[in-house]
């Protein structure tokens, strides 16, 4: 009989096994290549003097890295650059461990109307649009009228201008975003926790494991593939600190401590019709994106054992 290759069988019986997988991503993948990777043509934009008459396939003039020059030569950059990292670091950080920290409270409930209740409750900001949710975060935070400011002063304190001050800007901002989107995270945390084996609580139990004991050996190390995949995705956002938010939040008095990179893109790139610079900003968003993302994929598949299939 014919001698098999071990390592060959071992792929092949990989390959059926998460043959469905790739055949149900599929129509996602094609929908990314169609909207996503085809426009791609545009980044040439970042390596030349665009002017938006002659077309984007048109004669345009092609003058290598000056545009990247011209970036890195900007006065700001660098205070752009810091604020977005500082801005998006602490949202990615804290979306995963308040919603984390929240999922493992609200399992803890035993009132399933009260726990249904605090869901749906958390969860109704994620669907608001930062038009909307802006809005309500600018009345709710003024210091004349905002109901954070009335409780301020109820206790003796002073009114503090949250969105006009560069101390407090950052910190209004990622807070701000976290209690709109952590909501959506705490049901993901949820669903995995659900999915843990209920005999390993049992076991646990009758070890004379308490509560808290069960949620650190055997809830946390349940759901931990979730938390690492989380942590994947979250990486590709580090210099995304939000641009709609940040856009509808900020003013001229915090644009030193709140301007970040899409900001800056849309005043030059847009505003300035400074398309290449724009342009060169957004490439090399996404190049450190990419990067962030292999790497972290690497450290959660080295450390965590986690992989996409």
């Amino acid at each position: 009989m014919p001698v098999v290759d071990s390592a060959k069988l071992r792929r092949r019986n990989r390959f059926r096994r998460t043959f469905p997988l790739h055949l149900m991503s599929l129509p996602a993948v094609l929908l990314c290549l169609v909207f996503c990777y085809a426009p791609m043509y545009g980044i040439v934009i970042a390596f030349q003097r665009f002017v938006p008459a002659k077309g984007l396939f048109g004669p345009q003039q092609w003058i290598g890295f000056t545009n990247f020059k011209n970036l890195f030569a900007y006065p700001r950059i660098w205070t752009y650059l810091t604020n977005t990292v500082q801005i998006s670091f602490a949202k990615i950080v804290l979306s995963i461990l308040v919603p984390l920290i929240f999922a493992l409270l609200l399992n803890e409930v035993r009132k399933k109307w009260f726990k249904k209740s605090v869901q749906t409750i958390i969860y109704f900001p994620y669907f608001l649009s930062w038009i909307v949710f802006g809005g309500i975060v600018i009345d709710i935070l003024s210091p004349s009228t905002g109901i954070v400011n009335n409780i301020i002063r109820l206790f003796g304190g002073e009114p503090i201008y949250f969105l006009g001050n560069p101390e407090t800007i950052k910190g209004t901002i990622v807070w701000t975003d976290i209690f709109k989107t952590f909501g959506f995270n705490t049901i993901i945390y949820l669903a995995a926790i659900t999915g843990v084996n209920p005999t390993l609580y049992e076991a646990a139990a009758i070890d004379g494991a308490n509560r808290w004991q069960q949620t650190v050996h055997v809830t946390l190390p349940g759901i931990i593939t979730i938390v690492a995949l989380m942590a994947v995705l979250s990486m590709g956002n580090i210099l995304n600190a939000g641009f709609e938010q940040v856009w509808n939040l900020i003013n001229a008095n915090v644009l030193s401590e709140a301007e970040i990179l899409d900001t800056f893109i849309y005043r030059q790139g847009i505003l300035a019709n400074q398309y290449g610079l724009g342009a060169a900003v957004g490439l090399l968003k996404s190049l450190t994106s990419m990067v962030f993302i292999g790497v972290s994929y690497i450290i959660a598949y080295k450390f965590l054992d986690y992989r996409l299939f």
